[in-house]
Protein backbone atom coordinates (compact mmCIF):
# COMPACT_ATOMS: atom_id res chain seq x y z
CA UNK A 1 0.00 0.00 0.00
CA UNK A 2 1.32 3.30 -1.55
CA UNK A 3 2.20 5.78 1.33
CA UNK A 4 0.78 9.40 1.50
CA UNK A 5 2.56 12.44 1.58
CA UNK A 6 -0.57 15.08 1.44
CA UNK A 7 -4.16 13.85 2.50
CA UNK A 8 -7.52 15.17 3.66
CA UNK A 9 -8.50 14.94 7.40
CA UNK A 10 -11.75 16.49 8.46
CA UNK A 11 -11.43 19.52 5.14
CA UNK A 12 -7.73 20.46 5.50
CA UNK A 13 -5.12 19.00 3.80
CA UNK A 14 -2.01 17.89 5.36
CA UNK A 15 1.40 17.39 5.09
CA UNK A 16 2.86 14.43 6.32
CA UNK A 17 7.02 14.90 6.49
CA UNK A 18 8.01 12.16 8.50
CA UNK A 19 7.27 9.11 10.99
CA UNK A 20 10.16 10.26 13.28
CA UNK A 21 8.84 11.46 16.93
CA UNK A 22 10.62 12.16 19.99
CA UNK A 23 7.76 11.26 22.02
CA UNK A 24 5.66 7.60 22.27
CA UNK A 25 2.35 8.96 23.46
CA UNK A 26 0.37 6.12 24.92
CA UNK A 27 -2.70 7.73 23.37
CA UNK A 28 -1.13 8.05 19.36
CA UNK A 29 -3.21 7.25 16.89
CA UNK A 30 -0.74 5.25 14.52
CA UNK A 31 -0.74 2.81 17.33
CA UNK A 32 -4.13 1.91 16.27
CA UNK A 33 -4.58 2.43 12.96
CA UNK A 34 -2.26 2.59 9.32
CA UNK A 35 -4.55 5.52 7.83
CA UNK A 36 -6.39 8.72 8.96
CA UNK A 37 -8.79 10.57 6.79
CA UNK A 38 -8.49 10.23 2.99
CA UNK A 39 -4.73 7.96 3.60
CA UNK A 40 -4.83 4.38 3.99
CA UNK A 41 -1.74 4.45 5.05
CA UNK A 42 0.63 7.10 6.47
CA UNK A 43 3.63 5.00 7.11
CA UNK A 44 6.36 6.11 5.00
CA UNK A 45 9.01 4.04 2.93
CA UNK A 46 11.26 6.74 3.13
CA UNK A 47 10.68 10.75 3.90
CA UNK A 48 10.07 12.78 0.91
CA UNK A 49 12.04 15.80 -0.65
CA UNK A 50 10.88 19.13 -0.48
CA UNK A 51 10.11 19.12 -4.43
CA UNK A 52 7.95 16.02 -3.62
CA UNK A 53 5.92 17.50 -1.29
CA UNK A 54 5.24 20.74 -3.72
CA UNK A 55 4.52 18.06 -6.38
CA UNK A 56 2.08 16.47 -4.21
CA UNK A 57 0.39 19.95 -2.94
CA UNK A 58 -0.12 21.00 -7.19
CA UNK A 59 -1.69 17.06 -7.44
CA UNK A 60 -3.94 17.77 -4.67
CA UNK A 61 -5.09 21.03 -5.77
CA UNK A 62 -4.11 22.41 -2.42
CA UNK A 63 -4.13 26.00 -3.04
CA UNK A 64 -7.96 25.34 -3.25
CA UNK A 65 -7.88 24.98 0.66
CA UNK A 66 -8.56 27.44 3.05
CA UNK A 67 -5.51 25.73 5.50
CA UNK A 68 -2.21 23.54 4.61
CA UNK A 69 -1.67 21.65 7.94
CA UNK A 70 2.13 19.73 9.01
CA UNK A 71 0.55 17.23 10.54
CA UNK A 72 1.28 13.24 10.18
CA UNK A 73 2.71 10.31 11.69
CA UNK A 74 5.33 12.19 13.32
CA UNK A 75 6.69 15.22 14.65
CA UNK A 76 6.94 18.09 11.94
CA UNK A 77 9.57 20.25 13.79
CA UNK A 78 12.03 17.38 13.28
CA UNK A 79 12.25 18.45 9.62
CA UNK A 80 12.10 22.79 10.83
CA UNK A 81 13.71 23.24 7.55
CA UNK A 82 11.85 21.67 5.48
CA UNK A 83 8.43 22.92 6.99
CA UNK A 84 10.08 26.63 6.07
CA UNK A 85 11.03 25.99 2.69
CA UNK A 86 7.95 24.08 1.67
CA UNK A 87 5.69 27.16 3.58
CA UNK A 88 7.95 29.94 1.65
CA UNK A 89 7.00 28.02 -1.74
CA UNK A 90 3.64 27.55 -0.35
CA UNK A 91 3.35 31.21 0.51
CA UNK A 92 5.10 32.45 -3.00
CA UNK A 93 2.23 31.22 -5.14
CA UNK A 94 -0.87 31.75 -2.76
CA UNK A 95 -2.78 33.42 -0.10
CA UNK A 96 -3.13 30.79 2.44
CA UNK A 97 -2.89 30.28 6.13
CA UNK A 98 -0.53 27.64 7.28
CA UNK A 99 -0.63 25.65 10.35
CA UNK A 100 1.60 23.21 12.25
CA UNK A 101 0.94 20.87 14.78
CA UNK A 102 3.59 20.13 17.12
CA UNK A 103 4.26 18.68 20.58
CA UNK A 104 6.36 21.72 21.32
CA UNK A 105 9.77 20.38 21.43
CA UNK A 106 11.51 22.30 18.43
CA UNK A 107 13.65 23.65 20.43
CA UNK A 108 15.41 20.87 22.44
CA UNK A 109 15.24 18.67 19.27
CA UNK A 110 17.29 21.80 16.97
CA UNK A 111 19.16 22.74 20.32
CA UNK A 112 18.19 26.18 19.60
CA UNK A 113 15.46 29.00 19.92
CA UNK A 114 13.29 28.08 16.56
CA UNK A 115 10.30 30.16 17.43
CA UNK A 116 11.79 33.36 15.42
CA UNK A 117 12.10 31.08 12.34
CA UNK A 118 8.35 30.76 12.28
CA UNK A 119 7.59 34.33 11.56
CA UNK A 120 6.03 35.35 8.51
CA UNK A 121 6.05 31.67 7.09
CA UNK A 122 3.43 29.65 9.73
CA UNK A 123 0.49 31.19 10.46
CA UNK A 124 -0.89 28.97 13.44
CA UNK A 125 1.39 26.64 15.53
CA UNK A 126 -1.33 23.90 17.46
CA UNK A 127 0.75 22.83 20.41
CA UNK A 128 0.55 19.86 22.35
CA UNK A 129 -0.01 19.99 25.92
CA UNK A 130 -1.85 17.11 26.72
CA UNK A 131 -1.21 17.28 30.44
CA UNK A 132 -1.23 19.65 33.59
CA UNK A 133 2.00 19.02 35.11
CA UNK A 134 5.49 17.82 34.26
CA UNK A 135 4.95 14.02 36.08
CA UNK A 136 1.98 13.93 34.45
CA UNK A 137 2.96 14.98 30.94
CA UNK A 138 6.41 12.40 31.43
CA UNK A 139 4.13 9.40 32.14
CA UNK A 140 1.35 9.86 29.49
CA UNK A 141 3.53 11.18 26.48
CA UNK A 142 7.47 9.34 27.43
CA UNK A 143 9.31 11.94 25.72
CA UNK A 144 12.65 11.13 24.90
CA UNK A 145 14.18 14.54 26.33
CA UNK A 146 12.49 12.99 30.09
CA UNK A 147 10.33 15.02 32.89
CA UNK A 148 11.82 18.39 31.90
CA UNK A 149 9.90 18.54 28.47
CA UNK A 150 6.75 20.58 29.88
CA UNK A 151 8.77 23.26 31.17
CA UNK A 152 10.21 23.61 27.59
CA UNK A 153 7.09 23.21 25.70
CA UNK A 154 5.67 25.86 28.72
CA UNK A 155 8.88 28.44 27.27
CA UNK A 156 8.42 27.10 23.54
CA UNK A 157 4.34 28.64 24.01
CA UNK A 158 5.43 31.95 25.28
CA UNK A 159 8.02 32.16 22.56
CA UNK A 160 5.59 31.25 19.13
CA UNK A 161 3.04 33.23 20.63
CA UNK A 162 5.11 36.14 19.27
CA UNK A 163 5.76 35.13 15.89
CA UNK A 164 2.92 33.53 15.01
CA UNK A 165 -0.62 35.01 14.20
CA UNK A 166 -2.54 32.75 16.10
CA UNK A 167 -1.33 29.92 18.90
CA UNK A 168 -3.72 26.96 20.13
CA UNK A 169 -2.56 24.38 23.16
CA UNK A 170 -4.08 21.51 22.69
CA UNK A 171 -4.87 18.33 24.90
CA UNK A 172 -6.57 14.53 24.35
CA UNK A 173 -9.35 14.37 25.68
CA UNK A 174 -8.71 11.18 27.31
CA UNK A 175 -7.11 12.74 30.56
CA UNK A 176 -9.45 13.07 33.89
CA UNK A 177 -11.40 16.35 33.84
CA UNK A 178 -9.69 18.29 36.23
CA UNK A 179 -6.38 18.00 34.13
CA UNK A 180 -8.34 19.36 31.21
CA UNK A 181 -9.43 22.27 33.34
CA UNK A 182 -5.89 22.66 34.75
CA UNK A 183 -5.02 22.80 30.77
CA UNK A 184 -6.97 25.17 29.84
CA UNK A 185 -5.66 27.51 33.04
CA UNK A 186 -2.70 27.26 31.56
CA UNK A 187 -3.51 28.41 28.06
CA UNK A 188 -5.16 31.80 29.55
CA UNK A 189 -2.43 32.31 31.50
CA UNK A 190 -0.48 32.08 28.69
CA UNK A 191 -2.59 34.15 26.63
CA UNK A 192 -3.31 31.45 23.79
CA UNK A 193 -6.03 29.57 22.61
CA UNK A 194 -7.51 26.04 23.84
CA UNK A 195 -8.79 23.23 22.20
CA UNK A 196 -9.76 19.64 23.51
CA UNK A 197 -9.27 16.89 20.67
Amino acid sequence: MESSIVYTYGGGLYMNLTNRCTNRCSFCVRQMTDGLGGADNLWLEKEPSVEEVMKELERQRAYEYEELIFCGYGEPSIRLNDVLEISRRVKDKADIKIRMNTNGLADRIHGKRTAPMLEGLIDRVSVSLNEADAESYNELCLPEFGVSSFDSILAYIKDVKSFVQETTVSVVGCIPADHIERCRQIAAELGVGFKVR
